[in-house]
């Protein structure tokens, strides 16, 4: 007997493999899915849009080479100390690994500072890296943050810094939290100069990044939903022996209680941070 006499006849309305192969393949990359409202957003419209949710204005987070990209007028921004990097000195267990991994996004250092222009005006940039160990403080951050605010001194220029950070770096101990004190001290030079600092917050900003430099700005901003503390909320919750709301760490619950100065979307940073450094007499020196 025929044994290929039992075959199942063909039905025309199932696939082939040849057929599968002409579907167009798309790659996982394209797409990227809100954590907030669950919507598939399009990689390239997500980033054409400063990196915000198209249907819900979901905040997500940048690398610091975006927002230099996003905020310095083109062609403007001229890094500084682009070479420190930083180093097990300590010689903690497993540090060197993280740091070659954290390099493998591309940045040196959890800071990028530089002088650049903001709608035609001077001034001075400090952006932290969220790809670098989650903006995390170690020597070399505060050292570059120190530099830049002795450079904005020296040169009287107005300040912005932009904060990302889970707080300071244990691999480095006590050398990390030493950063507090030392960016803090620069920032009060700067202010005794009468020049402009402006912080702008961004998710998240914790620890002794929260407790130094971040919140010692002449105004200070956040992003919408951004996540400001300095311990966990349950860490808190046990101190006090008190339950506290749910958003209390938000950047609109920080607002109301007087704790920041605004909330302001991203799509209108620039020009805010423009119109503050205006109002404080900054001006584009070109124009006038």
């Amino acid at each position: 007997m025929d044994l290929f006499s039992f075959r199942k006849p063909k039905n025309e309305l199932e696939s082939t493999n040849d057929e599968n192969k002409n579907v167009p393949f798309v790659p996982q990359e394209m797409w990227i899915k809100c954590p907030k409202c669950n919507t598939m957003l399009l990689t390239t419209d997500m980033q054409e849009n400063l990196h915000v949710c198209t249907r819900c204005d979901h905040h997500f987070r940048m690398n610091g080479r975006q927002r230099v990209e996003m905020l310095a007028d083109a062609d403007t921004f001229v890094e500084q100390d682009a070479e420190l990097e930083s180093t097990n000195i300590l010689d903690f267990p497993g540090y060197d690994a993280k740091l070659e991994k954290a390099r493998l996004s591309g940045s040196k250092e959890a800071v990028i500072c530089g002088e650049c222009k903001i709608g035609g005006i001077d001034c001075e940039l400090c952006v932290m890296d969220s790809d670098f160990m989650i903006g995390s403080m170690g020597t070399v951050t505060g050292e570059k943050i120190t530099r830049a605010f002795e450079y904005a001194t020296e040169n009287k220029l107005p300040i912005i810094v932009f904060t990302i950070s889970g707080g300071a770096r244990m691999q480095e101990g006590i050398l990390s939290l030493m950063q507090m004190a030392k960016t803090s001290g620069a920032a009060k030079r700067h202010s005794d100069a009468g020049l402009l600092y402006i912080t702008v917050l961004t998710d998240p900003t914790t620890g002794g990044v929260t407790a130094s430099f971040a919140m010692e700005g002449d105004i200070i901003l956040a992003e919408p939903d951004t996540l400001i503390g300095f311990a966990g909320q349950r860490v808190i919750e046990q101190t006090i022996r008190q339950k506290l709301p749910k958003d209390f760490q938000k950047s609109e619950f920080l607002l109301q209680k007087g704790f920041i100065d605004a909330v302001v979307s991203r799509s209108n940073l620039k020009n805010t941070l423009v119109k503050l450094l205006k109002l404080h007499g900054y001006s584009d020196k070109g124009a006038e």
